[in-house]
C-alpha cells in the first residue's frame, strides 16, 4: 500500500477536520496524556454511532480552525485551548451522555516516575507480601514497619503523595510492589463547545433542579428588598397582600375586644 505524501496527508487531515466543524455543532477539548492506543481504541469504540474523535498536532488543528473562522468566526474561542496533548470529539447528541461514555473508559495503570498526582494517594495498613530483604526501602521512605510470619507488614496508614504533587521515583516504586494503582488514565474533558459558546465542563453539572433554586431564590430576594424599601413589584405585591389581610385581621380582633 502506497501511503500519502506529507503534503497530501496534511491536506486531508485539514480537510477532513474542516468537515468535522461543519457537520458537527458541539464537540469537547479532550486531554489525551497517558492514554496508550489500545485504550483510545476502546473510546472510538464505545463512542461509534454518536461521537467521533480527533487527535492530531495542534499546529495541524489551529491551521484547520483558522481556515474556517470565515464560515464561523466563534471557532476563534477554540484557539488559545488546543495546546498539549488534546483533542477534540465531535457530537450531534446530548453532551451529558457523551461525557458520560468518556468517563466510563478511564482505567487504572501503573503509577510513572514524574507523573502528576491526579488524587491523595495514601498506602494503608496493611500485610505485605514482601520479604524482609525490602525493609530497608520502606525505612528510606521513613514508613514504620514489622516482619511478621516472614513477611513486612505496614503498621499505620501512610499518606504517600498529594494531590498535584509529581510522583517520585521511589513511591513510584512502592505502589507498584504493593500493586497499588490509585490513578485512572484516560480522555479528560477541559472544554465545552456548543453552537458558538465555549464553557468549562462543570457547567454540564448543573441541573434543571439547580436552576430552579437559584430562580426561585432570586425571585425572594427581589421581593425581600421590595418589601423593606416599600416598592411594590410584582413578586413582592402577593406578599404585601396576604400582610394587610393579616393585618387588618389582628385590627379587627383587637376592635372586638376594646
Amino acid at each position: 500500500m502506497v501511503r500519502d505524501d506529507r503534503a497530501t496527508w496534511k491536506s486531508n487531515y485539514i480537510e477532513k477536520m474542516i468537515q468535522l466543524l461543519v457537520e458537527y455543532p458541539k464537540c469537547f477539548v479532550v486531554e489525551a496524556d497517558n492514554v496508550g492506543s489500545k485504550q483510545m481504541q476502546r473510546i472510538r469504540i464505545a463512542l461509534r454511532g454518536c461521537a467521533v474523535v480527533l487527535m492530531g498536532k495542534n499546529t495541524m488543528m489551529r491551521k484547520a480552525i483558522r481556515g474556517h473562522l470565515d464560515e464561523n468566526p466563534a471557532l476563534e474561542k477554540l484557539l488559545p485551548h488546543i495546546k498539549g496533548n488534546v483533542g477534540l470529539v465531535f457530537t450531534k447528541v446530548d453532551l451529558s451522555d457523551i461525557r458520560r461514555v468518556i468517563d466510563a473508559n478511564k482505567v487504572a495503570a501503573p503509577v510513572k516516575a514524574g507523573a502528576i498526582a491526579t488524587v491523595d494517594v495514601t498506602v494503608p495498613a496493611q500485610c505485605t507480601a514482601l520479604g524482609p530483604e525490602k525493609t530497608s526501602f520502606f525505612q528510606a521512605l521513613a514508613i514504620h514497619t514489622k516482619i511478621t510470619k516472614g513477611t513486612i507488614e505496614i503498621l499505620s496508614d501512610v499518606k504517600l503523595i498529594k494531590k498535584g504533587d509529581k510522583v517520585g521515583a521511589s513511591g513510584a516504586t512502592l505502589l507498584n510492589m504493593l500493586k497499588i494503582s490509585p490513578f485512572t488514565y484516560g480522555l479528560v474533558i477541559e472544554q465545552v463547545y456548543d453552537n458558538g459558546t465555549l464553557f468549562d465542563v462543570s457547567v454540564l453539572d448543573i441541573t434543571d433542579d439547580d436552576i430552579r433554586a437559584r430562580f426561585l431564590q432570586g425571585v425572594q430576594n427581589v421581593s425581600s428588598i421590595s418589601l423593606a424599601i416599600n416598592y411594590p413589584t410584582l413578586v413582592s405585591v402577593p406578599t404585601s397582600r396576604d400582610r394587610s389581610k393579616r393585618s387588618a385581621v389582628a385590627g379587627g380582633t383587637r376592635r372586638m375586644w376594646m
